[in-house]
């Protein structure tokens, strides 16, 4: 990889201004100034260091974060807030991005990562990653509405969703519930709950594949996924 790509990625500003850097002789690799931005490091085996402090370079970051309401999943967005306004300049440096979408107002569990391997996995439909969210419901929810989430529910577009499991939290006027889905379908829990004649007021995502969200996160926080945690996901 080349220094100056090295530097860049890793938040040092700009090409430009790490060509600015370079010059300025404050770079070393393996204790040798270094000042051609084209010069190749190898980041696994070459010291690198910037005014003495040594770069600990890496790839991919991994970020579970507490969505609030009110803001998009997504990277950017002309006309209003995305995720990605949260994020501390260092972490935003690797250009994360959502797997997956959380509705604008919808909370909870969202994971932010520059893999786009991981992503792809966790996606795609063939893997049937299970998202466990909790709801309140509008209206009493029953042992019926619980048999066609099983079976699968059809929307109004006609399209028939996989099964997905409802557990009745609470019932009554309004209803505490949790529900398990393998797909992602836009407005998916809402509009399985419209197919059954129930209207969603609050919507969380409680748990992604095998983690759940950290409880410590506040609305709006967000942390690097653990190794252990990596490991879950990549299954």
């Amino acid at each position: 990889m080349r220094i100056d790509k090295l530097l860049s990625n890793m938040g040092y500003g700009s090409r430009t201004e790490v060509k600015k850097l370079l010059k300025s002789g404050s770079v070393k690799v393996n204790e040798e100034s270094v000042k051609d931005p084209k010069q190749h490091v190898n980041p696994s085996d070459d010291v690198i260091t910037v005014y003495g402090d040594r770069v600990e370079y890496r790839e991919f970051i991994y970020l579970m974060m507490n969505k609030p309401p009110g803001l998009l999943s997504a990277t950017e967005d002309a006309a209003q807030g995305t995720v990605i306004d949260l994020l501390e300049p260092e972490d935003a440096v690797f250009e994360p991005f959502p797997v997956g979408r959380l509705d604008k107002d919808t909370e909870g569990f969202l994971l932010l990562t520059n893999d786009g391997q991981l992503a792809h996995q966790l996606l795609s439909p063939k893997k049937h990653v299970p998202k466990t969210y909790f709801a309140v419901i509008e209206g009493e929810v029953t042992e019926e509405d619980i048999e066609a989430f099983r079976a699968g529910v059809l929307l109004e577009d006609g399209y028939q969703t996989k099964p997905g499991d409802l557990v009745i939290l609470k019932s009554g006027l309004m209803s505490d519930v949790e529900v398990t889905i393998t797909e992602g379908k836009y407005h998916q829990v809402k509009r399985m709950f419209g197919a059954v004649g129930k209207r969603v007021v609050y919507l969380k995502r409680i748990s992604m594949g095998p983690l759940p969200l950290d409880e410590e996160l506040e609305l709006g926080q967000y942390r690097e996924l653990t190794e252990e945690e990596l490991e879950q996901l990549r299954g």
